[in-house]
């Protein structure tokens, strides 16, 4: 998995951090029967992905993928 690069951009790191520190105020409001807080940290976890997305399009994440090029390989007459 570390030879694709998958997911080691400042992006990916800034997203998942959000989104676990979302989760945990989210299962510590839980725990406490706060609904509001609760719903509040699930925010917190959307808010991950959206910044995660956001820092990805500035260019801070894992770049696009080129367009497969098409080689024409021209051949060669035989001339003798």
């Amino acid at each position: 998995m570390a030879g694709s690069n998958h997911g080691h951009t400042p992006a990916a790191w800034t997203g998942v951090t959000i989104a676990i520190i979302g989760f945990c105020v989210s299962g510590a409001f839980m725990v406490m029967a706060n609904p509001l807080g609760f719903w509040a940290g699930l925010v917190v976890v959307a808010l991950g992905g959206v910044v995660g997305m956001a820092m990805s399009a500035a260019g801070l994440g894992k770049p696009k993928a080129a367009a497969p090029r098409t080689h024409q390989v021209a051949s060669a007459s035989a001339e003798g």
